[in-house]
């Protein structure tokens, strides 16, 4: 037999739980008033739009970024806000980051303005080959909390915001090359592995293959450890120099060189070469802290040749 305190309650639930249901239901419709209204309160500060150079994009290759952002009439800043800028791939996870601080603060930015700048990035080495996209935002950049801003487009959670679409292809797809003579062997970062980088001596030569055509090289480099305060740097084909700069100690750079294709030949390979007016050893400059004899000029992290 059933216990009557049991039964007592099994007929209060029948009589009231549609009610409170009811009320249950209303509460939390009420609440995503609450919270849709709190949404609608901060008006979006900025349009993004972000264009690629190329959609097509290899492991390892050089990528032009340009963001654009047209501030609202109304917006506001209330601190100087960090860009984020995530590529994912099909299943939404991250693959790498092009985080950043716009090159003018947000706190200068005017309503109704345009903010319009490119960054060149050279594309991670992974193992991931298919569609991908880009979402960005904004955070603040004080405090443990990081506020995130509206903005006007697709959203996709988080206040992060679909603006591009690519296609990342393998390594392979890229114009096939060779670092030669003059280069000292290759090395990585203990903190990232996915950073590397090679010193050139004297003279370094770098061969790729020749489309004859106009073609481009972005060459990135730093000399951190040089005893000099400053090294120049040429780089050279078809006996002409096509690039001249000067590299300070503390300095890293990157040079968008172009190469004519008066200079490349007839040959289905070609060479440019990568010269620098002074080397050193760090085991001579430093002696008892270094154990480096090599002869160092310049650091490469990439000399990447773009026929496209």
């Amino acid at each position: 037999m059933m216990n009557p305190m049991i039964r007592r309650l099994s007929s209060w639930m029948e009589r009231h739980l549609p009610m409170v249901m009811t009320v249950a239901l209303l509460t939390g419709a009420a609440g995503g008033a609450g919270c849709g209204r709190k949404e609608s309160d901060q008006p979006p500060v900025a349009t993004p739009t972000v264009t690629l150079d190329h959609e097509k994009v290899p492991a390892g290759s050089a990528l032009e970024i340009t963001y654009k952002f047209v501030v609202a009439s109304n917006a506001i800043f209330d601190g100087d806000y960090r860009v984020f800028a995530q590529v994912k791939d099909s299943d939404g996870e991250r693959i790498w980051d092009d985080d950043h601080d716009p090159p003018t603060p947000t706190t200068q930015w005017k309503p109704g303005q345009t903010i319009q700048y490119t960054r060149m990035i050279f594309v991670p080495v992974f193992p991931y080959i298919g569609a991908a996209t880009l979402e960005i935002g904004f955070h603040s950049t004080g405090g443990n909390d990081q506020k995130r801003l509206r903005l006007t487009g697709e959203h996709v959670g988080q206040r992060a915001y679909r603006v591009a679409h690519m296609e990342l292809q393998p390594q392979t797809e890229n114009l096939y090359s060779v670092y030669k003579d003059g280069w000292n062997t290759a090395e990585a970062s203990q903190q990232n592995g996915l950073i590397e980088w090679q010193w050139t001596k004297k003279e370094a030569t770098l061969a790729f293959k020749n489309l004859k055509k106009d073609m481009l090289l972005y060459l990135d480099v730093d000399s951190p450890g040089s005893p000099f305060d400053a090294q120049q740097v040429q780089v050279a084909m078809g006996g002409a120099v096509v690039d001249d700069f000067r590299l300070t100690p503390k300095g890293r750079l990157l040079r968008k060189i172009k190469l004519p294709a008066a200079r490349l030949g007839s040959d289905d390979m070609t060479e440019l070469h990568v010269i620098v007016d002074k080397t050193f050893v760090p085991a001579q400059v430093t002696p008892g802290t270094s154990r480096d004899t090599r002869v160092l000029g310049v650091r490469v992290f990439h000399a990447y040749v773009d026929g496209r």
